[in-house]
């Protein structure tokens, strides 16, 4: 985004250091950036974030809802407490949900603005992430409602859909079984990388044509080879 011209705002919750860093790199490509320190799942400290950025630059012209904001319980359906469930299910909509509605006003004023959400592709995937998946289809169909809203002020809303990306996150959920199993259904044989992701957001934040309201899935190729796999299955059977 710094080298699309953005200022980037890279908010971060208590890990100054690491978002430091960030603001280093864009800067380092001859972007401009700035920290905002907030935790989007408070609605004052969203509020008072917007209303900051808002009366320092005196517009909001992109935002990326990116952030993880509850580890995701794996426990199997039946081992799986209410409160876990729920935890992550609120947690993954709270942020992207004060944000929204805190930007989409500031947004709504000069009668542009793009919203990209970062989603999964676990939400269409069934197994040990009952929290998480239903966490990330709850997203898609927030951002599907925001899109519609959003669209007669001219602000367009769009969901990017990633598999595993190879982050500090998936790091510390990840074994090597897992890891081998992801890397053997990309059609490059490996994990996505966090810039894999960064340039399909930027062209979302920037002009993606038509495209309002759609979760695209940018996976390395997982759902092809995973389908052309059970057909394969399925053909031999």
């Amino acid at each position: 985004m710094g080298r699309r011209g953005y200022h980037v705002v890279v908010n971060y919750l208590q890990n100054t250091g690491a978002a430091e860093e960030v603001v280093r790199a864009i800067e380092a490509a001859s972007g401009s950036a700035e920290t905002a320190q907030a935790d989007i799942c408070d609605p004052q400290d969203v509020e008072e974030m917007v209303d900051r950025l808002y009366r320092e630059h005196g517009r909001i012209d992109a935002l990326v809802c990116n952030a993880n904001t509850v580890n995701p319980p794996f426990e199997p359906l039946l081992a799986l407490s209410w409160s876990d469930f729920i935890g992550k299910v609120s947690g993954e909509l709270a942020g992207s949900y004060f944000l929204t509605q805190h930007v989409l006003p500031v947004m709504r004023k000069r009668g542009e603005g793009r919203i990209v959400y970062v989603s999964s592709t676990a939400a269409d995937t069934i197994g040990s992430v009952a929290a998480h998946s239903t966490a990330k289809a709850a997203l898609n169909t927030f951002s599907r409602h925001v899109a519609g809203v959003a669209a007669q002020y001219g602000i367009v809303a769009n969901t990017i859909a990633l598999p595993a990306v190879r982050t500090d996150a998936t790091t510390g959920v990840m074994n090597d079984q897992l890891r081998q199993f992801f890397q053997s259904r990309s059609v490059e044989g490996r994990l996505l990388e966090p810039e894999d992701a960064a340039r399909s957001i930027a062209l979302l934040a920037d002009d993606f044509g038509a495209a309002v309201g759609q979760v695209i899935r940018v996976d390395g190729g997982f759902d092809v080879l995973d389908q052309q796999l059970h057909t394969m299955v399925a053909h031999f059977e």
